[in-house]
């Protein structure tokens, strides 16, 4: 039960939880100087206390590189995660629902700004409590092989369960929100939560990784020609996978009764991720009787997040979520 007396004890908790020093810093290049106004976050989470598992014969090196030529609007992307780990953003007020955000890539690299800190600062002046994932990458080489980003996100969710009464969070009301690659991560996570990619390693995995709802914002989702996303696709299962492992990995053969309420997003002129990924998404989730909203507007492209939707009806996207989310009682 999530009450007065636990947002209240969890606001204590998470003051001095903020105090604490941070684990792994989140990923940054040395000598980048800060935005005006828009200081980088600190608080991190890693995911694995003893080390990630699987690591490869020869580790990847973290490598930070600053794809922007104006130095206040940044667009960071970092590659090489050795160190899978949440950076937090907690709001002033804390409304009592967290999510879990997961910024794209093409699973060659994880957008930092972009996809990842803007969605976190606007939803955190709104309240909500927010964990931007930095996963490992499947082209790496790690043992869990295409599962190794899964396992960081289905870890990820039971941490922040676990930890709820350190963030004033109800452990149920945490949402899962992805874009682009990352957005393929969360209707993976909406659909395999409960798969087995990763022996426990302490408590926190006898939580559930269900997230309350899931948010895929123009998502990578199917792993079959001529719909996938062939950069994302050859990370993840290689360029000859069978037809057997395209299925295995595309969301859509995968949704259960069990999968939680989506929110879809995507723009008709999407060049990159062709709109037929949300569109057959979302016929699996109707096919099950899933809860499901969905949005496609005329124009958008891809990957506009918050910054490239200005001016656009696009624009009122984020709102939308807010809205849907609290029809299913999320906050």
């Amino acid at each position: 039960m999530f009450d007065r007396r636990n947002l209240i004890l969890g606001t204590l908790a998470a003051s001095v939880a903020a105090s604490a020093p941070s684990q792994t810093p989140p990923p940054a290049r040395a000598g980048d100087a800060p935005v005006p106004g828009l200081p980088d976050p600190v608080e991190t989470i890693d995911l694995w206390p003893k080390g990630a598992p699987g690591m490869p014969a020869v580790p990847p090196v973290e490598t930070v590189d600053q794809r922007s030529t104006d130095p206040d609007l940044p667009d960071r992307a970092v590659r090489g995660i050795t160190r899978p780990r949440l950076v937090v953003f907690r709001p002033r007020i804390p409304n009592g629902a967290a999510v879990l955000a997961m910024p794209g890539g093409a699973y060659t690299r994880i957008v930092i700004d972009k996809e990842g800190y803007e969605i976190a600062r606007w939803l955190s002046a709104r309240g909500y409590t927010v964990f931007v994932l930095f996963y490992r990458l499947p082209g790496d080489g790690w043992k869990a092989g295409p599962d190794v980003a899964l396992s960081d996100a289905q870890r990820a969710m039971r941490l922040i369960r676990s930890r709820a009464r350190d963030f004033a969070i109800d452990p149920e009301r945490v949402a899962a929100m992805g874009f682009s690659a990352g957005g393929h991560l969360c209707c993976d996570l909406a659909t395999r939560f409960a798969a087995k990619t990763y022996d426990p390693v302490d408590a926190a995995d006898r939580l559930s990784a269900r997230p309350f709802i899931a948010a895929p914002i123009y998502a990578v989702q199917s792993m079959t020609w001529p719909v996938a996303h062939a950069a994302s696709r050859e990370q993840l299962i290689g360029k000859d996978a069978s037809p057997a492992l395209e299925r295995a990995h595309t969301p859509a053969e995968n949704v259960t009764k069990q999968t939680p309420p989506c929110f879809l997003l995507h723009a008709e002129d999407d060049p990159t991720v062709p709109v037929e990924n949300s569109l057959l998404f979302r016929a699996a989730l109707k096919a099950q009787g899933i809860t499901v909203e969905t949005h496609l507007f005329t124009n958008g492209g891809h990957g506009f997040g918050l910054r490239k939707t200005i001016g656009k009806p696009v624009e009122a996207w984020p709102e939308l979520f807010i809205e849907w989310a609290r029809t299913q009682g999320f906050a």
